[in-house]
């Protein structure tokens, strides 16, 4: 697939934020998010991804909603990474159906060896059979490597009726990749430790020019 300069600058941006939100050496990232139009301009969606950890004993996905709790950042300030990352996701189908392009009802983006790829995916999510929980579920089976034997009966029966439906609308997805942002970028962990040890030279120049000040104070008086 093809891409203009306005969109390979939002690629680049997702990138950055990504990097940007997980504060630790990691090895792969998937994201979903999707996005459905509703009469009067109204839009719902839903974004979710998880990540791998840079890490021999680690293997398992980590979902970065826990990243608060994990790493004592402010929770409500992370939602606000969330949220300004996915209205970023929702200006790629912006600028795609300015440029004439059927409008996607969700994505997948992965970080991978190198590569960034965005799959673009055109399922009827408001007409669907199948609830946000269920692709979910779904998903994670598909891109995390999710093996059926660990869901329930019920859900394993479920995917594989969704999976069939999907075969049988023989839907065609469309995939996007680049190389990955190249430029070194620090995560939000990285960033608040500067801005602390900014603050505390800070700190220490004034205890350092308070005897300078006092000096001063006495000459002049």
């Amino acid at each position: 697939m093809l891409t203009t300069p306005n969109l390979k600058n939002i690629y680049s941006n997702i990138q950055k934020q990504l990097y940007y939100m997980i504060p630790e050496k990691w090895d792969k990232i998937y994201l979903y998010a999707s996005v459905v139009d509703h009469y009067n301009n109204i839009q719902t969606g839903e974004m979710f991804f998880y990540y791998y950890p840079k890490s021999m004993l680690k293997k398992n996905p980590i979902n970065v909603y826990e990243i608060p709790s994990k790493f004592n950042i402010d929770e409500n300030g992370y939602l606000k990474l969330a949220e300004n990352l996915y209205n970023e996701i929702k200006q790629i189908r912006k600028k795609q159906i300015e440029e004439g392009k059927k409008p996607w009802s969700s994505v997948t983006i992965s970080i991978e060896e190198c590569k960034f790829t965005v799959e673009f995916d055109y399922e009827d999510l408001i007409n669907s059979k199948f609830s946000n929980t269920d692709r979910h579920l779904v998903w994670r089976h598909k891109y995390l490597n999710i093996p059926l034997e660990s869901y329930s009966k019920s859900e394993r029966a479920m995917i594989k009726k969704y999976i069939d439906a999907q075969k049988k609308l023989n839907r065609n997805l469309s995939t996007y990749t680049e190389g990955v942002y190249q430029k070194a970028s620090e995560n939000l962990l990285e960033h608040k430790k500067k801005i602390e040890e900014g603050k505390i030279k800070q700190t220490k120049e004034i205890v350092e020019e308070t005897p300078k000040t006092r000096k001063n104070q006495i000459l002049n008086i």
